[in-house]
């Protein structure tokens, strides 16, 4: 490959336009980035420090932590049919000493022909518009690469991201997934670009949202 392929797929797989700071309404700042590979060890911690019903709300299952395979499936991704961006906390006061932790996730997957949308926002940072910033960015991204809709699976009683997608514009319906579970529908603006979809088989966390936002 030459230089300028590998420049171009570098940006293929780091789209900066992703890459934001965004202050919160009780004051705390975040920086707001793609995913990327070696972002697995703090996406396990982030997933390991969400309280049982954030993670249940996330997965749909009471899993601990991520399987090693459904970790490397979140972090390496391709920023195409896979698009998927963290929130980082931003070390208060002087301290330049204190590491960035992940504080949300968000991402969108081609699969089967559907574009399916989750969120995840660290208990401690729920409650203060970061869920929704990240599913505005998504919709916006998603919107300047040709998709049309994304769908978002919630489990009953969870009233906040039922909430959280109708301000957005989602609409709710009945998952064809499982009885009982609740789907966004998300009718977005046409871009320019199309995203190509993804090769078959199920990535098991689709169809999963997100907790509280």
């Amino acid at each position: 490959m030459n230089a300028a392929n590998e420049v171009a797929a570098l940006r293929t797989r780091f789209p900066s336009v992703l890459i934001d700071r965004m202050s919160l309404v009780d004051g705390r700042s975040v920086i707001v980035r793609p995913v990327v590979a070696i972002d697995a060890p703090a996406e396990q911690d982030f997933v390991r420090a969400l309280s049982m019903d954030t993670r249940r709300k996330r997965f749909h299952v009471g899993l601990q932590e991520l399987p090693p395979e459904l970790l490397r499936q979140m972090t390496d991704v391709d920023h195409v049919s896979h698009v998927a961006i963290v929130a980082e906390s931003l070390p208060e006061g002087d301290d330049e000493d204190d590491e960035a932790t992940i504080v949300a996730d968000a991402r969108y997957v081609l699969q089967d022909g559907e574009t399916h949308l989750a969120i995840a926002v660290a208990d401690a940072w729920q409650g203060v518009g970061l869920g929704r910033a990240l599913l505005q960015r998504l919709l916006r991204h998603a919107a300047r690469h040709g998709i049309r809709r994304l769908v978002a699976d919630m489990l009953p009683g969870n009233t906040a991201m039922a909430r959280l997608a109708m301000a957005c514009g989602g609409r709710l319906a009945a998952s064809p997934l499982e009885p009982g579970l609740k789907r966004a529908h998300f009718e977005i603006a046409v871009g320019q670009r199309r995203a190509k979809p993804v090769s078959d088989g199920r990535h098991p966390y689709l169809g999963m949202t997100v907790s509280p936002c």
